[in-house]
């Protein structure tokens, strides 16, 4: 029967903690053979990944899909940089938000579409200086004390 890969979303839980995010997209992602099976089993990370252009293409670095165990020698690098697919008018537009100070694109979640094809979503993001993140934490429990209080 095989798996059942249409809830495999794998997260960038920091990338919220550590940035302020902007605008998102939805991107296809070009994957191997073995990619995709690795994928579809759940195995990969996207901790520390982040996307830059090489002219007009799109890449992310650093996201991680482990390799593949029946992969044998034809088996993927877990960590190579992987195009990004998107269409000329977003690609323009992100290129364009890149261009000011201070602005990066992140991975937010890998994910296997309807369809059985791998896409990433990515944002733009602005870092969040370490007084910000404690006001974000300070924020987020205070968010979380106001939910509790009113279930009961």
């Amino acid at each position: 029967m095989g798996h059942d890969y249409k809830n495999i979303s794998i997260r960038n839980r920091r990338a919220t903690f550590d940035y302020e995010i902007l605008e998102t997209w939805v991107a296809g992602i070009v994957l191997v053979g073995t990619e995709i099976k690795a994928l579809r089993m759940g195995k990969a990370s996207i901790v520390d990944c982040y996307c830059f252009f090489i002219g007009d293409e799109l890449w992310v670095r650093g996201v991680n899909i482990s390799e593949y165990a029946w992969g044998t020698c034809n088996n993927h690098q877990p960590k190579r940089d992987r195009k990004l697919l998107m269409n000329g008018k977003e690609l323009r537009a992100l290129k364009r938000s890149l261009q000011d100070k201070g602005l990066t694109v992140v991975g937010l979640k890998l994910f296997i579409n309807d369809r059985g094809l791998a896409k990433m979503s990515i944002g733009l993001a602005r870092g969040r200086k370490s007084y910000d993140k404690r006001d974000y934490i300070r924020e987020k429990d205070a968010r979380r004390e106001m939910d509790r209080a009113r279930k009961r």
